[in-house]
């Protein structure tokens, strides 16, 4: 049917063609005989049958084509209904396909387990961990007994790592008190030492003072501890009826000996100064440095009497005590050193300078304390220097010997035996048979008897 109106619609327009070129050809020609007009008549006649068969045929194409439309649209149904099931199943197959990759893509943490070796799961494993036959066959199931197995291990683990921190709290609380009471014991230790002074002086054990004497012992110059060391050994040794005392600033003395070490080092003070950084002033906390040692001196313009910070002090008492008493005491002396003159002065504790109440005077023959006792001070003072006599302590030669200051005399012992007229000379004589007499004996015995035989003498003049 379709075809046959495209056949009629195709010679339709053939002779619509036709009509019009020969209506054309006729109206250019122009011809106005009736012949003419009747042919234009019937032509236009012609075409006016011709547009009415267009017409039918365009509604017969119109028709079909509805048709046809009405066909496709029946036909495009199942066609849609399958495609739509074709978009469904290739979301499912992505979908699918995600999934798979996700899975091979998916990294668990057993890898990076370290599990034990088989051999030892199967040797120390649980046996409801081991006991399934198919262990060996399925290797999933192995594998999860393994995880299984290394679970219960970590668990263990973790009971015991507990444990072992509760052990470690404990220890450390331990140590924490054990710390807070060493630490206090200090003072516990000053406190029960101060309380057991007066037992101590009650037995006449001074085990106390007699530590801190020896540690100030240790700041003493050299001369004053062996003057210092070999009076205590006289003492413990042959129980000497005397005590000493190491009396004076134990701050200044520790900085006088720190000065000396700088001093013998080579180092200046204002250099140790410089020296410090500036960074370390600004993270660290200052330290207070040490104040220069004000060291005792005379007003003198020479300062040769600067004495150093410590002394000794003995207490002589008597050693013929009366009706079991406790000895009375004799006399106190007082040891100094002289740091210019480099010398060992000895006074009486409590007496004022002069010579009238120095009984010390002439304990030796010709050994009246003024002179200096050897070249090294003379040389150091001048030969013009003159020790000043209102000062209560003296340089005797006696007492430097005692301090381990010994020393040639100035003549030779034959040429004072040679000159025998002279007065000079039978002085010299007369002091060198003194110390010849005092070296021959114990130097410490025999000091101290001569000290105790002129106070007694001199109590009993009063």
């Amino acid at each position: 049917m379709a075809k046959m109106a495209y056949d009629l619609l195709e010679e339709t327009r053939v002779a619509t063609e036709e009509i019009l070129a020969r209506m054309l050809f006729l109206k250019k020609e122009g011809k106005r005989e009736p012949k003419g007009r009747a042919e234009l008549r019937e032509l236009i006649t012609q075409i006016s049958v011709l547009f009415i068969s267009l017409r039918q045929v365009n509604r017969v194409i119109l028709q079909e084509e509805d048709r046809v439309k009405s066909e496709t649209e029946n036909a495009k149904i199942p066609v849609d209904h399958t495609t739509l099931q074709l978009h469904n199943l290739m979301y499912e197959k992505n979908h699918y396909l995600k999934a798979i990759k996700a899975c091979k893509d998916f990294k668990s943490k057993y890898p990076d387990i370290e599990l034990v070796p088989e051999e030892e799961f199967f040797r120390d494993a649980p046996e409801e961990l081991k006991g399934d036959p198919l262990l060996k066959e399925d290797p999933h199931k192995r594998m999860l007994h393994r995880l299984n197995f290394e679970l219960f291990q970590r668990k263990e683990l973790c009971k015991q790592r507990e444990e072992l921190e509760q052990r470690k709290k404990n220890l450390q609380e331990t140590i924490a008190n054990r710390k807070k009471f060493i630490s206090s014991l200090p003072s516990h230790l000053k406190a029960l030492k101060k309380a057991s002074l007066p037992v101590q002086q009650q037995l006449g054990i001074l085990h106390t003072k007699r530590t801190k004497q020896h540690q100030l012992a240790e700041l003493l110059p050299a001369p004053l501890y062996i003057l210092y060391s070999q009076l205590i050994a006289q003492k413990e040794a042959f129980e000497e009826p005397i005590d000493l005392e190491i009396v004076g600033s134990t701050k200044d003395a520790q900085s006088f000996a720190r000065q000396q070490a700088n001093k013998d080092a080579g180092i200046e003070e204002g250099k140790l100064d410089d020296d410090v950084p500036e960074e370390e002033d600004d993270s660290q906390r200052r330290r207070k440095r040490p104040k220069k040692v004000q060291i005792k001196e005379n007003v003198d313009s020479t300062g040769f009497y600067q004495v150093h910070p410590l002394s000794v002090s003995v207490h002589v008492y008597d050693d013929e005590p009366t009706n079991g008493t406790k000895p009375s005491k004799l006399v106190t002396l007082k040891f100094e050193y002289l740091l210019k003159l480099h010398v060992v002065c000895v006074g009486i504790d409590g007496v004022q300078g002069g010579s009238e109440n120095n009984f010390l005077i002439n304990l030796f023959p010709d050994d009246t304390g003024i002179e200096l006792p050897h070249q090294i001070a003379k040389l150091s003072a001048g030969f013009n220097f003159a020790y000043d006599e209102k000062r209560a302590q003296r340089p005797f030669k006696w007492v430097q010997h005692l301090a381990g200051i010994d020393f040639l005399p100035e003549a030779p012992p034959l040429l004072a035996d040679n000159i025998s007229g002279n007065d000079e000379a039978a002085k010299g004589t007369s002091t060198l048979a003194g110390l010849n007499i005092y070296r021959q004996q114990h130097r410490v015995q025999t000091i101290l008897q001569r000290i105790r035989a002129r106070k007694k003498s001199q109590l009993a003049l009063k």
